[in-house]
């Protein structure tokens, strides 16, 4: 008799030419956002792109949209590709604030972030401790665990951690919430990662994570409120720190 049950498909693996687009994007875009390539610079062209990163054009074109769609750069007959002025930039875009913290992001930009992130995820997790379902406290329960087995010191704790808050955001049960997940979790992720690479490690946060887990699952909405913002603050008095031993 025939199987007719669907098999999970296996991941897609990305070809080579992916691989060296993204490398090229990451490398011209963290230029970008660091300061190095400053607003109105004009970027070599894309022969002279593909020779210095031994690429075909095709593949340098790709990276130069990626950069386009992100704000970065716009491309213009007769001029070139010319760096955009900072607020062109799509600052919420996990991938930008991926290369804003593969360097170091201005101290300007780490407050914004966390005034963001105070502004959002405390009113988030009030509403997650009113409305949110079994499922919701599964995924929220199972990202703790991971962070608790492999520490925010490792890139898999570091993504448990993202999807503890992203589960929050999801359990507000507000689509507008829920469609900054991305953003907010890119934040979360990246800024752990750039403070947990300095040389001063800091706290391992988990009991601070529990006590935000444990509000929202009582469904006392205060709580929860509190335990975000306390967990926000240590956050970025850490980030601060990591951005001081940068200098």
């Amino acid at each position: 008799m025939e199987n007719t049950m669907a098999t999970k498909a296996e991941p897609r693996r990305k070809t080579r030419s992916e691989f060296s687009h993204s490398k090229i994007a990451r490398d011209l875009g963290t230029a970008i956002v660091t300061g190095r390539s400053e607003p109105g610079a004009i970027l070599p062209g894309e022969v002279e792109l593909a020779a210095q990163f031994g690429v075909s054009r095709s593949v340098v074109r790709e990276a130069m949209r990626a950069l386009a769609t992100r704000g970065l750069i716009e491309s213009k007959p007769k001029i070139g590709t010319r760096v955009l002025p900072r607020e062109h930039w799509h600052l919420l875009d996990p991938v930008v604030l991926q290369w804003m913290f593969d360097a170091a992001p201005s101290p300007k930009f780490v407050k914004s972030l966390f005034e963001l992130r105070m502004i959002v995820e405390p009113a988030a997790a009030e509403l997650a401790a009113r409305k949110k379902t079994g499922r919701h406290l599964a995924s929220m329960g199972h990202a703790l665990e991971e962070m608790a087995r492999h520490t925010l010191h490792t890139s898999e704790g570091q993504m448990a951690d993202q999807a503890f808050h992203a589960a929050i955001l999801e359990a507000s049960d507000n689509e507008l919430l829920v469609n900054l997940s991305a953003s907010i979790g890119a934040a979360v992720r990246w800024t752990t990662y750039f403070k947990f690479r300095s040389d001063k490690k800091p706290r391992d946060p988990i009991e601070e994570h529990r006590a935000l887990f444990d509000a929202i699952a009582q469904g006392d909405g205060e709580a929860a409120r509190e335990a975000a913002m306390s967990l926000i603050g240590i956050a970025e008095r850490e980030t601060e720190a990591a951005l001081q031993d940068e200098v």
